[in-house]
């Protein structure tokens, strides 16, 4: 397992991180995953055994039932609490009240002490924002964070789903009122939605923050079950279709990904999970699964090396049609490069 720093930080993370969406099951989440604690305590232990240090939960996941079942689960194991990297989110409903989602002081407070309780732990290495507040103004979202980066209830804050215009005025406003930034985003990224390249990536890079990968599958459209000529009627698309794909694109590339993965003896999920470990801008990969089978198959990524020709393919079949201004950005700066 390799390890790579966490944006312009010390901390080191896992390539491959594990998440924990598919722990528990209330709601809307069991469309997503149901596993009870003991499979769950399997999954956290082939994770740990297989180098992964950091693990991701959010306190919407299964109405707080995922953070309780990582932190049993942690404890069930007897591992240690300090040689994980955990991390949790913000952002969502947790109740009926008018103050029981968003990112106001009271909300991000008040779940930052819940999920420390769920999770039965004395801090939180990497805390996010779910999400963008369109009525919270940037300024008390991150004042919020800071107080608890100042109290060591938190390490390091982060965001997620966010835009670029949105983390820039974020990292300006840190800067100016000397606030904890957000040091990492994680947002989705595939091979098939490769959207993030057209103003994310190039910030993430200026920037130096870790880029956080989530549903590098494609919700699974890119787990090899699904082509052109066949369809399933199994895996988590079959009851929540999300995210959006554009899938007539999409078979075209899971056509050249199984032609790589059948010369190389792998599967197309692993592929699709080894392109994006050899993107630049990506820290670490978010891998969930509800068997153990599937979870194994996901860490053998680790370990695919893909060829520049091979990369070549990926891009040509995968890569985003030009879109103004970035077409003009790159003629106008072809000769200050050259």
């Amino acid at each position: 397992m390799k390890y790579n720093l966490l944006g312009n930080t010390g901390l080191k993370v896992s390539e491959l991180c594990l998440g924990t969406m598919t722990f528990g099951g209330r709601g809307m989440w069991t469309a997503i995953g149901t596993m009870p604690q003991d499979e769950v305590n399997q999954l956290v232990k082939t994770s740990v055994d297989a180098g992964i240090n950091f693990i991701d939960t959010a306190n919407i996941y299964s109405e707080g039932l995922s953070e309780k079942m990582t932190g049993q689960a942690i404890r069930d194991l007897g591992l240690n609490r300090d040689d994980l990297v955990v991390a949790t989110k913000v952002r969502g409903a947790m109740g009926s009240g008018p103050n029981h989602s968003g990112l106001s002081r009271k909300h991000i407070l008040q779940q930052a002490d819940e999920s420390l309780k769920r999770l039965n732990m004395d801090y939180i290495d990497l805390y996010q924002i779910h999400g963008f507040d369109p009525i919270t103004p940037l300024e008390e979202t991150l004042d919020a964070l800071d107080s608890l980066v100042k109290s060591g209830k938190v390490r390091y804050i982060g965001c997620s789903n966010l835009a670029a215009w949105h983390i820039m005025k974020a990292l300006g406003i840190s800067a100016q009122q000397h606030l904890a930034k957000f040091v990492s985003l994680q947002a989705y990224y595939t091979i098939a939605g490769r959207d993030l390249e057209r103003e994310l990536v190039p910030m993430l890079l200026d920037q130096k923050i870790g880029l956080m990968v989530w549903s590098p599958l494609a919700g699974g459209f890119l787990s090899g079950k699904y082509s052109r000529n066949a369809s399933t009627e199994e895996g988590r698309r079959v009851n929540f279709d999300f995210p959006p794909v554009n899938k007539d694109k999409s078979f075209d590339i899971i056509d050249v990904m199984q032609e790589i993965a059948s010369a190389k003896g792998v599967t197309v999920a692993q592929i699709a999970l080894a392109w994006l470990l050899h993107q630049p801008v990506v820290t670490t990969v978010i891998i969930g699964a509800k068997k153990q089978e599937q979870l194994l198959d996901n860490l053998k990524a680790a370990e695919v090396k893909l060829t520049a020709e091979e990369l070549a393919k990926l891009d040509a079949v995968s890569k985003l049609a030009p879109e103004y201004p970035g077409w003009m950005i790159d003629r106008q700066g072809a000769d200050r490069k050259k």
